[in-house]
C-alpha cells in the first residue's frame, strides 16, 4: 500500500470523533495484557466503545479503522510500515486499537507478534468467524473475548436519562415509565443509532450493509435472493424450530448442507443465534431441531413479516438476548410440554425460564405454566420463572414456586 496515503487516514483517523452523550456500556474490560477482542453485529456500538477505551488512556494515538475504503490495499506486509508511521507521528506507545481488523488476511499474526513483544491491544470485529479458526491457531491464551450486543433495555434508559429511584420498582408512576419506555424499546430495539433518529430507512441500510458486506461479499455468494428468502422466513419466525430439512424447500436450495453453511454465515455476521434442545448427549443435542433468535426486535420488523403472534415471540427473543449478554448457556426444553429457556451452569441446569405475553387466559395458564413444572420436575428445580408483559404474582405447584415477574422488572434485576 501507499505509504503516504496510509499516513493520511492515520492522522485524519486520529481525531476522536466521540458524541458527549454516548452512555457507558454494561461490560467488564480487563486490565491486564491480554488481548482484548471486542466482537458483535455492524453498528451495534463496537467503534464507540473503542473510543471510549481511547479517550479514558493516556496512550491513544495508535489507531485505525480497516473499514474505510482508502485501505482496500492493505495488506499483512504493512502493518510494519504502519508501525513506523505510528512512531513517527506521536512517538513511542506500548498501546494499540484496531477497528474492523478481520479485513486484513493473516491480521492475528501481526496481533500476535505486537502482544508478545508487551503491547496492550483492542480489536474490533463484525464477525465471529475471526474468533475461532484465527485465533484459536495464533492467539491461543492470549485473548480475552467481549461480545457487544445492541443497547439493554437498562441502556436504552440510561440513553434516554432515565433513572430509576432506589425504592423503585413498586411505585405506580415509576412503573407507568417503565412500561411506556419498554414498548418504544420493544418496538425500535437497540441500535443506538436508530434510537437517535428512528429513520425507518436506517435499519433499511443497515440490513442492506450486513447482508451484502459481512455475508455475500465476505463469503463468495453470488445468488443473494435464497440468502434474503432465508434472513425473511427467520425474523418472521423467531424463537419457533427449524431444520435444515425444512428450510431447503423454502429457500430452494438442493442439499441440507447448503442450508446449515446459510445458517452458519449469518451466524457469524451476528444477524441470528441458534439454541439447541438440552440434552446430556451431544449428539441427540445436534439431531433436533433447533430455535432461532434475531438480533435485535427492531431489525427483525422491518425485514420479517409482522403479526399479532409475535409480540410473545419478540418477548421471548428480548430475553433471550439479555440472557446472551449475561452469558448464560442457553438451551430449550421439549418432552411432553415445552419450555422456553434452560440454563446449563456447571454440568446441570440451574433455572427453568418460561416467556407469555399473560397469563389471563385458561388455555394459555395451563400451557405455560405445565411446560415450565414439566422441566422444572425433570430436572429437580425448587423455583421456576415465567416472564410475561407485566403480570407480577408468586405460584405454588406441587411443591413447586413459580414466580411470574414483568419483563421490564426482569430486565433491570441483574
Amino acid at each position: 500500500m501507499d505509504q503516504f496515503l496510509l499516513k493520511e487516514v492515520v492522522i485524519q483517523q486520529n481525531d476522536f470523533h466521540l458524541d458527549e452523550n454516548t452512555i457507558e456500556r454494561e461490560i467488564d474490560l480487563p486490565t491486564d495484557r491480554l488481548i482484548t477482542i471486542i466482537t458483535g453485529i455492524r453498528r451495534c456500538g463496537k467503534s464507540t466503545l473503542l473510543q471510549q477505551i481511547r479517550k479514558k488512556n493516556t496512550e491513544n494515538n495508535y489507531y485505525l479503522n480497516f473499514d474505510d475504503e482508502r485501505l482496500f490495499k492493505f495488506q499483512l506486509e504493512d502493518f510494519q510500515t504502519l508501525i513506523e508511521i505510528f512512531i513517527a507521528l506521536y512517538g513511542k506507545q506500548n498501546t494499540y486499537y484496531f477497528d474492523e481488523i478481520q479485513n486484513v488476511e493473516g491480521w492475528e499474526r501481526f496481533i500476535r507478534r505486537l502482544h508478545d513483544e508487551g503491547n496492550k491491544i483492542y480489536i474490533t470485529g463484525s464477525n465471529a468467524k475471526m474468533l475461532s479458526r484465527e485465533l484459536g491457531t495464533h492467539l491461543t491464551g492470549r485473548y480475552i473475548q467481549i461480545e457487544l450486543f445492541p443497547f439493554s433495555f437498562s441502556e436504552f434508559l440510561k440513553f434516554n436519562h432515565f433513572e430509576i429511584p432506589n425504592d423503585s420498582f413498586y411505585k405506580a408512576d415509576t412503573k407507568a415509565l417503565l412500561n411506556n419506555y419498554f414498548d418504544e424499546y420493544f418496538e425500535i430495539g437497540g441500535f443506538p443509532d436508530f434510537i437517535k433518529t428512528k429513520n425507518p430507512e436506517y435499519l433499511n441500510s443497515l440490513y442492506e450493509s450486513i447482508l451484502y458486506r459481512d455475508i455475500l461479499v465476505r463469503n463468495k455468494i453470488l445468488t443473494e435472493y435464497k440468502i434474503k428468502n432465508l434472513v425473511f422466513f427467520i425474523s418472521s419466525n423467531i424463537s419457533k424450530l427449524i431444520s435444515y430439512n425444512n428450510l431447503k424447500s423454502i429457500i430452494d436450495v438442493k442439499h441440507p448442507e447448503t442450508v446449515k453453511k446459510y445458517l452458519t454465515y449469518l451466524q457469524n455476521s451476528y444477524l441470528i443465534f441458534l439454541i439447541y434442545k438440552f440434552d446430556y448427549s451431544i449428539k441427540k443435542q445436534i439431531i433436533n431441531p433447533q430455535k432461532v433468535y434475531f438480533i435485535d426486535t427492531g431489525l427483525a420488523s422491518s425485514t420479517g413479516f409482522s403479526f399479532s403472534e409475535n409480540k410473545g415471540r419478540f418477548l421471548g427473543n428480548i430475553v433471550f438476548l439479555e440472557l446472551k449478554r449475561r452469558k448464560k448457556d442457553i438451551y430449550y426444553f421439549k418432552k411432553e410440554k415445552e419450555c422456553d429457556f434452560l440454563i446449563f451452569s456447571n454440568k446441570k441446569i440451574k433455572e427453568a425460564i418460561q416467556i407469555t405475553v399473560s397469563l389471563e387466559n385458561h388455555e394459555t395458564y395451563k400451557r405455560e405454566i405445565d411446560g415450565l413444572i414439566n422441566a422444572m420436575k425433570e430436572y429437580n428445580l425448587k423455583n421456576g420463572t415465567i416472564i410475561t408483559r407485566n403480570e407480577r404474582k408468586s405460584l405454588e405447584i406441587d411443591g413447586l414456586t413459580i414466580n411470574v415477574v414483568p419483563i421490564w422488572q426482569w430486565l433491570l434485576e441483574k
